[in-house]
């Protein structure tokens, strides 16, 4: 009943910190100057927007802040109360991220330009992506894949560096085998950002780009408890 584990849940989270890179992207080049998977970032434009500088908006990025907290509150609900009955919680939650993403996207989804919505849907469409990414968080840390959490990488990206020939520091691993995956979750984020702004660059609707992120995340929550089973399989 738990997720796949070893390369296949790398994979998992791999993939899915590239979907997270997409969706920033789409929020903060196509929504206004707002994060919905990165929430370290809104608390900085908040700050910043409430001082009145840099031009960055105070009411998404507090939609968006309360919307990932709404999501995190109600993924450790579901996902614990899933595990109790021994049901697949990770499948699940993933399946109810992308019907939140399907979700965003119909809201968003018009004949013009997202940033020609009326500010009401922009900030019904952010509250939804960042409900999505509370729950993801949720997600990656009842999974506790080492380095990977699918949203935040200045931890992974610092013990990367500190533990490489450079920094030599034992403790955070240097001489082990961490730092390919690590290498991998600092870049699967890098390459998500740079995916969905070159989409968005070359006239792809960001509804289109939201879409493509659902549809992905429901794959994988199709395909989740066969990669588990097998996986079981094997190490009997």
């Amino acid at each position: 009943m738990e997720p796949p584990s070893g390369t296949p849940l790398t994979v998992v989270m791999v993939c899915l910190t590239v979907a997270t890179g997409m969706l920033d992207a789409v929020s903060f080049l196509a929504l206004g100057q707002v994060f919905t998977a990165t929430q370290t970032g809104n608390r900085l434009f908040l700050g910043f927007g409430i001082a009145g500088q840099g031009g960055l908006p105070v009411v998404a990025t507090a939609i968006s802040l309360g919307a990932f907290a709404l999501g995190a509150v109600l993924g450790a609900r579901m996902e614990s109360l899933l595990a109790a009955r021994a049901s697949q919680w990770f499948p699940v939650a993933l399946a109810v991220e992308a019907a939140l993403l399907f979700a965003a996207a119909a809201a968003a989804w018009e004949s013009g330009p997202v940033p020609g919505l009326p500010q009401g849907r922009r900030d019904v469409v952010i509250g939804l992506m960042a409900v999505a990414m509370g729950m993801r968080n949720v997600t990656a840390m009842r999974a506790a894949p080492p380095d990977l959490t699918t949203t935040v990488e200045t931890r992974a990206m610092t013990a990367l560096v500190s533990a490489s020939p450079l920094g030599r520091d034992t403790r955070l691993g240097y001489g082990g085998h961490s730092a390919g995956r690590r290498l991998l979750s600092v870049g699967s984020m890098f390459a998500g950002g740079l995916l969905g702004a070159g989409l968005l660059g070359l006239g792809t609707r960001p509804t289109l780009v939201l879409l493509l992120v659902a549809v992905f995340v429901a794959a994988t929550a199709f395909l989740v408890p066969g990669l588990a089973r097998r996986r079981r399989s094997s190490e009997e």
